[in-house]
This record gives structure tokens, sequence and C-alpha cells, in this order.
């Protein structure tokens, strides 16, 4: 009997302790501390022999460290420097750094601050690694400098500070200014303005030439593009920022490029044709010291042309040009950094989607196509480069599945292809010098990412990350798991997506339904990736009973031209039919209540849901909408006339795709949040959407976040936020 009992409270026990595995998640847990933080490789530079690599570390002791590493055998070689070693102190972090062609000296940041997405501005000091001593690159009290890099030959720094290009000579230490008349909101000499950052994808706009003897730096004149300003809160009477934003329709930066030579000490304009109103995506020297290549397209990004340039003669005021390549195109033309120019001074590999789906194209340098590389019904993603000596040249693909990406080595004289990745899902590599190693970088849907170290034929030589800690701490935690799906639409296009549902799901009861969406051009949500803590939210609310999809629409990427560009002057239209469809899908499913289906969005995300909760107001019953674009007119000059042309051309477009104009259909509820500080996608969306909103006696909610951007972030902001729209979702699906 005693025995008896002891069994019987034992299993009491038991059952009082809850189950390790039975862990439930919070917005705390998620948001507000490392619980979920995965580890990754982190400043990682190959070196010139392409068997050693260095990185970025933590010590309690100095501070951030330099570390080189052995790419074969995974030991340590050394510490090159130390925070402490610097600064003196391990107050100041090693932001980034860059090595000199002969790895004798590095250039290294510290006291970063952004500036817009890319952009961003620090104090920067030279350090002599045979030496052991270094110096700040420019005295502080004349501010930060911006995009220092030391020239091909080591003897010079170029940078960028207050809107001019400076050089600095290492030996003497002497500063001289190379250009003058860099203003703010006026000129730019050396960077880039705002929509070049953003939609271009780049902020340094100057270039070394192989010999370190010219600089090509691109000048913005844009002294006739209009304000946008922002009211920044914190103090008594709020200050303002101001800065030049064009928005679809509206005049851009006049763009210029210059050649100025360091022995001549003068500036060259190249010409790049009478019209101005064009824009320079991209310019690079070639392997020949007397050749810039810059990239012309027209304002409405369906014409690209290769410029180039031949120095061997004298540099006039102007240097001419001669066009070497061109691409057409009846709808847009993506730019890339897909371009390189080979060693036999007399050809180019391009990445072009010209023939339906995106390939890589050999061509000389009279534009003459000499060999598509590859071929086939997917696209190419990266192109990571070329063993030019074996003839073998490196990318990523969709040829698995537009939710995969998988890395290929291509010899060219065989026609061969090897792929290189042996996992299933996202697969991303970082190649080392001369493309000896690479690091891979694999996750999946429901696995963070796993960091190895393979040699050029894919083999693995050793694992550098597992986050085994993490993935350990996961399994304690009630999760499901993220499935994929398809479905077709009313046109009978299938379309992918995923869904994960409820903890312990019984099909025999109705639940709610969460879309979780961006659906625009050029971003998938519905790829076989680790997701990071946005994953973990999405568990947190099928850890409360709901079921949450995503779904990419016609217009995102990955499944060739026809597909992408099928949105091409109707930004919103096809989409928004897509999640219409979708919501039909889903409450035709026995599990779903189709009375209770929602979507949250981001930037293009929350345009879509404001679409949605208004077009598509009968299928879906409540929505978040995060800093929307509510009409296209708002936006940028170059992402929005690259998908509609101007206002002026396509006002049909733009007005019967904008949620603002339909704000008398909303039904369900409705959650408005935005930064006060959006550069990006302005407050004005949502103050014009509360206006129509108002207007139509519609009522709905409405958060703004003082000073945040386009990503509000920083502090208790994202617990705060996923806190509101959580509790949101709670009270109103």
């Amino acid at each position: 009997m005693q025995y008896r009992l002891v069994i019987f409270f034992f299993l009491l026990l038991i059952i009082a302790i809850p189950s390790a595995a039975q862990k439930k998640l919070s917005n705390e847990l998620i948001w507000n501390s490392a619980e979920f933080s995965a580890s990754f490789v982190d400043g990682l530079n190959s070196m010139n022999d392409g068997l050693y690599y260095t990185q970025l570390e933590e010590s309690d002791a100095f501070g951030t460290q330099i570390v080189k590493y052995s790419y074969q055998t995974g030991e340590k070689e050394g510490v090159i420097v130390s925070a402490k070693e610097i600064f003196g102190s391990i107050e100041k972090t090693i932001d980034g750094y860059e090595w000199s062609a002969d790895e004798k000296k590095l250039l290294i940041q510290t006291e970063t601050e952004p500036i817009y997405r890319w952009s961003s501005k620090s104090h920067y000091y030279v350090y002599d690694t045979e030496k052991k001593n270094g110096f700040p690159l420019s005295d502080d009290k004349l501010g930060k400098q911006r995009l220092a890099e030391f020239s091909p030959d080591g003897k010079k720094i170029a940078f960028v500070r207050d809107n001019n290009l400076f050089l600095l000579d290492i030996v003497s230490k002497k500063e001289k200014q190379v250009t003058v008349d860099g203003s703010m909101n006026s000129i730019i000499n050396g960077g880039t303005d705002w929509v070049y950052e953003e939609e271009f994808g780049f902020d340094k706009g100057f270039y070394w030439s192989p010999k370190s003897d010219r600089i090509a730096y691109y000048r913005f004149d844009e002294s006739a593009v209009r304000e946008y300003g922002m009211d920044m809160y914190g103090q008594l009477y709020p200050s303002r920022y101001d800065f030049k934003y064009p928005k679809a329709g509206e005049k851009n930066s006049i763009v210029s490029i210059y050649i100025y030579n360091l022995v001549k000490n003068n500036h060259s304009q190249v010409d790049t044709g009478e019209n101005t109103d064009t824009y320079i995506p991209r310019i690079k020297w070639t392997k020949n010291n007397d050749q810039l290549c810059v990239m012309r397209m027209n304002r409405h990004q369906n014409k690209l042309e290769f410029l180039l340039t031949d120095l061997s003669k004298s540099e006039p005021f102007a240097i001419s040009t001669r066009i070497i390549y061109t691409e057409n195109s009846e709808t847009y033309i993506d730019i890339t950094d897909h371009l390189l120019f080979l060693k036999d001074g007399e050809t180019f590999i391009w990445l072009s989607e010209r023939n339906d789906y995106n390939h890589l194209y050999q061509y000389d340098l009279n534009g003459h196509l000499i060999k598509q590389l590859t071929t086939g019904l997917w696209d190419v993603i990266d192109f990571y480069g070329m063993d030019e000596e074996k003839g073998i040249v490196y990318y990523s693909s969709s040829e698995v599945s537009p939710m995969e990406k998988h890395i290929y080595a291509l010899e060219i004289k065989k026609g061969k292809t090897n792929r290189l990745d042996c996992c299933t899902g996202m697969n991303e590599a970082s190649f080392s010098k001369g493309m000896k190693y690479m690091i891979l970088e694999n996750s999946n849907a429901n696995t963070p990412p796993v960091y190895s170290l393979l040699n050029s034929k894919g083999e693995e030589i050793r694992v550098l990350i597992d986050n085994k800690k993490l993935k350990e701490n996961l399994s304690t935690y009630r999760l499901t798991k993220k499935e994929f799906f398809n479905f077709k639409n009313s046109d009978g296009t299938s379309l992918n997506c995923w869904m994960m549902k409820p903890v312990n799901f019984d099909p025999s009861k109705k639940h709610p339904v969460l879309v979780a969406i961006y659906g625009g051009p050029g971003n998938n949500t519905v790829t076989d990736a680790w997701s990071g803590r946005t994953y973990l939210w999405h568990q947190l609310l099928c850890q409360e009973g709901y079921i949450v999809v995503s779904c990419d629409p016609r217009g995102t990427q990955f499944r060739g031209r026809k597909f992408k560009h099928s949105t091409y002057m109707n930004l919103g239209k096809n989409e928004t039919e897509d999640f219409i469809d979708l919501a039909k899908y889903l409450g035709n499913q026995s599990y779903i209540d189709k009375s209770r289906i929602g979507m949250q969005g981001w930037s293009y995300g929350g345009y879509m849901t404001s679409l949605c909760m208004t077009k598509g107001a009968d299928y879906y019953t409540a929505g978040i909408a995060v800093a929307p674009v509510t009409n296209w007119k708002y936006y940028d000059s170059i992402y929005t006339e690259r998908f509609m042309r101007t206002p002026q051309e396509n006002n049909g477009g733009y007005e019967n795709n904008s949620p603002i104009n339909f704000a008398q259909l909303l039904k369900g509820k409705y959650l408005l949040i935005h930064g006060s500080a959006d550069d990006n996608v302005h407050l004005q969306n949502t103050m014009d959407m509360v206006t129509a909103l108002v207007k139509a006696n519609k009522q709905f909610d409405l958060f703004i976040y003082p000073n945040k951007n386009h990503g509000i972030y920083g502090g208790n902001t994202r617990l705060h936020l996923y806190t509101l729209i959580t509790d949101f979702l709670k009270a109103n699906l």
C-alpha cells in the first residue's frame, strides 16, 4: 500500500511539472531578450592568397578584435589588432574594416552613425600592421568621414566629407580636397542622393582606377529636386530635417560622371549624352586603366546602354564614349552588380533576363554575343564570380524551386554544371579570393542557419557555426512546423504559399487565420529559409490558436520575367486579386473560420493590407498596415516609375490601385502604424489615408512611433510594436 502511494504521488508530481517541451513564447522573449539569437559569421574578409581570412570577434578584455584564421584548418593564426590597442580602451568598437591591397595596413571604422538605409558616417583610423601603430584619417573636429577606401597601390585614401571628395597621402598624412562645391541639399560629390541609394542599392559614388592615378566619381546636382521635411521630437521646439526626395513624375537630380587625374590635378567630365533626365545606375573600371564603363538608362528604365571611355588619348574636358552594349525591354530592366570584365581585356559577363529568364551571357567589347552561359526555365539569382584560369563560373539559381536557392559551378568549355551545396532550403555563399573556398550558409523554414566551409568542388571541410545552442533552446518550446502548399488563382496560375497551424492542431475545429505578406516586386516571403524572430512571432500566434499563412502573388520573383512583370503599369491590381482568391481558398477549408481571416504587412505589405481591407472587405475582417504606401504618387521616382511610369502617363494605374480612393469600402477592424521619421515611405501616406477614412466616416485604429524610420526599431520599440499588433489581433480576429 505504501509503495502504491509513493507511485501515485510521483505521478502527480510529474503531471504538476510542465514538460520542458511545453514552454510558451512571449513577445518579451522574442523581441527583448537574447533567448533566440542566432550566431553568424561577422565581418569576414578573404585575404589575397585565398588561404586565410579575417573576421571580427568580441573579447571581454580587449574589445572588438580582428582575428586571422586558416580556411583549411580553421585554426586561429593570431589577433591582428584589437579595439583596446587602437583606441586605448574597449569603449569604442571596431564597426568595420578594410585591408590595403598589400595587406600591410587597415582602414578601421568606429563610432558609426547610420544616415539612410545603406549610408553612414564614421571616424576612421589607419593602422599599420607591421609597425603596430595608427592614426586618425582626419581631424575629428572637421566631422566624421564617409566611404573611405584605399587606393589600389595602398599609398592614398579617398573619402567623402560634407558632400566633397578628399584624398589623404598616407606617408605625409596630408589631406587634399578634391572637390569644393559640395553642399547639403544641393551638390553631392563622391556619394549618391537618397533615391539612388534606396533604389539602385549603393551609396559610394567614387571608384579608383586600377593604377591608382585616377578617380571616377559621381556628381549629383539635386538643387532642383523638391524637399521633404520631417519633424523630430524630444525637445521644447521640434527640430526639422529636410532632405531631397524626388517623388514619381517629379524632377530628379542631374547626375554627371567626372574623372579626376591625380597626376595632372584636373577634372574631366565623361560624355553621357545631352539628355540629363536619365539614370547612371553603375560605373565600373575594366581591367584596362583607360577604360571606364558607364551604365546609362532612360527614365522609363526600359533601355540600358554600356558606355566605354578610352583614356589612352588626351583627356579633354568632355571624355568621349562609345556604346558597347544595348538592352531593351517592353517593361523595365533591373539593375544589379552582376557585371564582370574579364582579364582578357576583350570580354565581359552580364546577368540579364532579356530572354524571359535571368541568365548569364558573355559579350565582347563591341557588344557581340559570344555565348549564353546558363539556360533553362529558371532564374540565376546571384553571380559570384569566375575562376578565369579554370574557366569556371559560380552562381546561385532557382533551378530546384523558386522557394529555394542553390549554388552551382559551371565549367564553360565542357558545359558541365555541378551543384555545390547538398542541403534543401536556402543557401548563401561567400567565396574566398581566387574562388578556392566558400563559406556556405544553409537554413530552411524550420531550422536556424548552419555555416560551413567548403572547397571549390563543394566538399565540406568543416562546420564553422551550427547554432546548436539555439536549436536545443527551440526544442524546449511548443512549436509547430511551417508547411508549403500551393493553390490556383482565378486565372489558373499556381501560387506558392506556406502555412503554420496551431500547436496541437484539431482539424475538426474552425480556426482564425492571419495572412502575413509583402507581395511586392523583388521580395518573396514564401521561401524555405529561416526567418528569425518573425518566425517565432508567428509561432506565438500559433500557440494562441491562430493559423498563419503567407503567399507570393503575381509580380514576385524567381519564376521568370513573365510572372514577375505581370503587374507592370498596375501595381496592386493582380496582387489584390490573388490575395482575395487566397482568402476564398482558405475559407473553403473545413478547419478555417472564413469570417475570421486577417492580414498583416509592412511597407508594400502594408499597401496590400490596405487594399485587401477595402477592395477585399468581404473576405478580410481585420488588417494591420505598417508603414504603408497608400498612393504611388507619394513614393520615389526610380522605384515607382520602374513599374508604373509617371502619374502624368498612367493616372489610372495610380488612382485605381490606391486604397485612399476605396476607404469607403472598409468594413473590418483596421490598424494603421507608422514611424514619424520614415524617410522612405513618408508619414504623408498614412495621414492621407486617415483623411480619406474620416471623410468616409470609417472607424479605425492609429499608432505613430515618434522619430522612428521605416524600420521602426531601437530600444523597446519592436517589443512595443509587436505587443500592439498581437493585442489587436486577439481583440479583433
